[in-house]
C-alpha cells in the first residue's frame, strides 16, 4: 500500500502519468500547446483512484496541469524565439490581459464549485476539437490582427479559458491568430510564448487558491498543485517536446489534428457524463 492505495493501482497510475507526460511533450512540439488537455483528464482519473474529494479534484487537476507545463512552454518559447517566429506585438498586447484572465480563473478556483471547471473543459475542448476536425485554412476573419480593445479582449479570453481548463492557451491562441491571417508557424510560435506568463501566473494563482482547502487535498500538495504529479510528468513532457517538432515533419499533420480532435471529444464527453451523473 502507498498512501492507502494498492501497489497495482499505483503502478497503473505511475504508468498512465508517464505516458501522458510523453504525449504532452509530443503535442507541445506538434501544435505549440502545453498539453494540458491531455494532462487534466489523466490526472482526474489518477486523483479519483487516490480518493481526492470530488469538490476539489478538478481544481487540483487544473492547477497541477498548469505547473507541469511551465517548463515545456518556456523551452518551446525559447526555441521559437531563436528562429524569429514569435510575433512581438501580440506578446505585448496579450500578456497583461492574459495574466488578468488567469487571475480571475484562479480566484474562481477558490470559491466556485467543481462543476464550473468541468463545464469549461467541455465547452473549450469542444470548440478546439471542432476547429481541428472540420476547420479549414480558408476560415479567416480578417487579413491582419485588430488593434486596441479587441486585442485586449482576446488576451483576456485566452488567459481566462486557459485558467479554467488547465492549459497554456496554445490551441486557443493559434486559432485566433490564424483566423486573422497569421501563418501557422508564427501562430504556433507566438502561442508558445503567451503560454509562459499564463502557466506561471496560473501556477501561482492555483497554489494560493487551494491553501484554504489543504485538509481535503492529498499529501505533498501546495494549494491546488500536486508536487508528485509535477515531479513525475514535468521532466518527461519537457524532454519529449523537441521530438514532437521533429515528428511533425514525418507524419501528415491532418492525421494528427484528427487524432487530437477525437481525443478532446472523448475527454469532453467524460466530464460531461460526470456533470450529469
Amino acid at each position: 500500500m502507498v498512501l492507502g492505495v494498492p501497489f497495482d493501482q499505483m503502478a497503473w497510475l505511475a504508468s498512465a502519468i508517464c505516458i501522458a507526460g510523453a504525449v504532452t511533450g509530443l503535442l507541445a512540439g506538434l501544435f505549440g500547446i502545453g498539453g494540458g488537455a491531455v494532462i487534466v483528464p489523466v490526472l482526474f482519473e489518477a486523483f479519483r483512484i487516490l480518493g481526492v474529494p470530488e469538490a476539489v479534484r478538478m481544481q487540483l487537476c487544473i492547477g497541477t496541469s498548469l505547473a507541469i507545463i511551465v517548463p515545456t512552454t518556456i523551452r518551446l518559447y525559447l526555441a521559437h524565439r531563436a528562429r524569429g517566429l514569435v510575433i512581438p506585438r501580440v506578446m505585448r498586447a496579450w500578456t497583461p490581459p492574459a495574466v488578468v484572465g488567469v487571475s480571475v480563473g484562479a480566484l474562481a478556483a477558490a470559491y466556485a464549485p467543481a462543476g464550473v471547471f468541468k463545464l469549461a473543459f467541455v465547452l473549450i475542448a469542444g470548440a478546439i476539437a471542432t476547429r481541428l476536425l472540420i476547420g479549414r485554412a480558408s476560415w479567416v476573419i480578417a487579413s491582419d490582427l485588430p488593434g486596441g480593445l479587441p486585442m485586449t479582449f482576446y488576451g483576456f479570453l485566452v488567459g481566462l479559458a486557459s485558467s479554467l481548463m488547465g492549459v497554456s492557451g496554445g490551441a486557443l491562441s493559434t486559432i485566433v491568430l490564424t483566423l486573422y491571417g497569421q501563418s501557422i508557424h508564427s501562430a504556433v510560435a507566438t502561442s508558445a510564448g503567451i503560454g509562459v506568463p499564463i502557466t506561471i501566473a496560473g501556477t501561482l494563482g492555483y497554489a494560493l487558491a487551494g491553501l484554504p482547502h489543504t485538509g481535503s487535498l492529498p499529501p505533498f500538495s501546495i494549494g491546488f498543485i500536486s508536487l508528485i504529479g509535477v515531479a513525475v510528468m514535468a521532466p518527461i513532457s519537457s524532454y519529449v517536446a523537441p521530438y514532437g517538432a521533429r515528428l511533425a515533419h514525418a507524419l501528415p499533420r491532418r492525421w494528427l489534428e484528427i487524432a487530437f480532435g477525437l481525443f478532446l471529444l472523448v475527454a469532453a464527453a467524460r466530464f460531461l457524463v460526470s456533470l450529469i451523473a
